[in-house]
């Protein structure tokens, strides 16, 4: 375990995820009313024994840098680390990282620890739980220079991953990166049964780290799956590592929505709930979650919330989050409230007509996203009345017909959106 060290790509600028993305990098985006999308990949290199961890951030990246600094240090009688590493200027190079290798290439510097024999790459902003001693056994075993985690992937999804093609072995001999058309994939199919499906790159890749260094310095291309791996499948040792386990790329306002209320349903797809897995956050020593005469049905509430005689239904909700009497609110994700109201602030603000923080009296909210610190008005819809699909309002957006109000946003009493 000692020989790996683990690299999470966190510094995507996310532009898919906007709003959501308008004031966070995508890993720093709060997921599951508690957790941050950054706790997944971490987690999973935790649980799996790699406890040498660096971070590399950069487009918004002070919200990702609070949390991972508040949430994981490390026992001091261990050589284990978890530490963000920052995009810097050098006098030989004054560019910010230009894509995923060129980040891992300007950091190279940083890996020279003797103890390293093999550097494991991972997205930031993934939702699965996954043993990566297995990949790394494997990869042993295989005498890799390079393995490529890969999930199941439907053809009508082809075009958004980089599609392998394997042989009986599972060493891989073609890799495209987002398709664009069928030919480009032909005979890179898997049938199972009446099934055909194909092998898609979870961007999760484990190196030795002497080819890492071969591959990085022998060309000056920015990007993983368009040109080094590619490079790589052509000249090194490379195989596919299969993994049949739930795994999402959180890329669009809809997956994320999705995958968050997935976690509502009575068997989800992520079991948050394995004690023998867990999924590392922040600690806050919050009160537990408060209700008053209220109706909660497939729900995942957050610690310290307060609902007030209020009905919610298949939805998450976030850490303080208020929700006033008679309100409903169905088919949400509120994100919660990063500090509580005393009764004082909450007496000024309403003479002053602002809202309290969270969902005021006698609203209705469905189909949507709150982010953090919100305060809604009493009385306010937000429903999507014109039932539009992509819209740019003052404080809020609506993409692929779900609406997201900003974070911190302000909707005054009687709105209807």
């Amino acid at each position: 375990m000692k020989e790996v060290l683990c690299v999470i790509l966190g510094g995507g600028r996310g532009t898919r995820l906007f709003p959501l993305t308008k004031e966070r990098c995508k890993p720093a985006a709060p997921i599951f009313g508690k957790y941050r999308l950054i706790d997944i990949p971490v987690s999973n290199c935790l649980n799996s024994g790699f406890n040498r961890i660096y971070i590399l951030t950069q487009f918004l990246s002070e919200s990702l840098n609070k949390h991972i600094s508040r949430t994981y240090k490390m026992d001091s009688f261990t050589k284990g680390f978890i530490e963000v590493m920052a995009a810097e200027q050098s006098m030989e190079d004054t560019n910010w990282f230009q894509g995923t290798a060129d980040a891992v290439r300007r950091c190279l510097k940083h890996f020279n620890h003797p103890d390293i024999k093999h550097i494991l790459v991972l997205s930031g902003d993934q939702l699965y739980k996954m043993d990566l001693t297995e990949m790394y056994r494997y990869h042993l075993a295989k005498g890799a220079e390079v393995t490529i985690a890969s999930n199941s992937v439907r053809p009508d999804e082809v075009s958004r991953f980089g599609i392998v093609g394997i042989d009986e072995n599972a060493r891989i001999t073609g890799f495209v990166e987002k398709p664009e058309n069928d030919s480009d994939v032909s005979g890179m199919s898997i049938r199972t049964g009446d099934n055909t499906s194909f092998l898609g790159s979870m961007g999760i890749y484990l190196f030795k780290k002497t080819t890492l260094i071969e591959l990085l310095k022998s060309n000056q291309q920015d990007d993983f799956g368009r040109e080094i791996i590619p490079k790589a499948i052509r000249d090194n040792l490379t195989y596919a590592f299969l993994f049949n386990g739930y795994w999402r790329d959180i890329g669009t306002i809809k997956s994320f929505y999705e995958e968050n209320l997935s976690l509502t349903d009575s068997i989800p797809p992520l079991d948050i709930f394995d004690e023998k897995w867990q999924i590392f956050t922040r600690t806050r020593y919050l009160p537990p979650a408060k209700f008053e005469k209220s109706r909660v049905e497939s729900c995942i509430v957050s610690e310290g919330a307060i609902v007030l005689s209020a009905s919610i239904k298949h939805s998450v909700i976030g850490l303080r989050f208020r929700v006033g009497d008679g309100s409903v609110i169905e088919d949400t994700i509120a994100m919660g409230c990063d500090y509580y109201e005393t009764v004082e602030q909450i007496d000024k603000n309403l003479s002053e007509n602002i809202p309290v923080l969270g969902v005021g009296k006698n609203c209705r909210i469905k189909n949507a996203i709150l982010d953090k610190n919100v305060r809604i008005g009493d009385g306010v819809e937000i429903v999507n009345r014109k039932n539009l699909d992509n819209f740019d309002g003052e404080n809020y957006f609506i993409r692929d017909g779900i609406v997201v109000v900003n974070k911190g946003a302000v909707i005054p009493s009687g709105t209807v959106i």
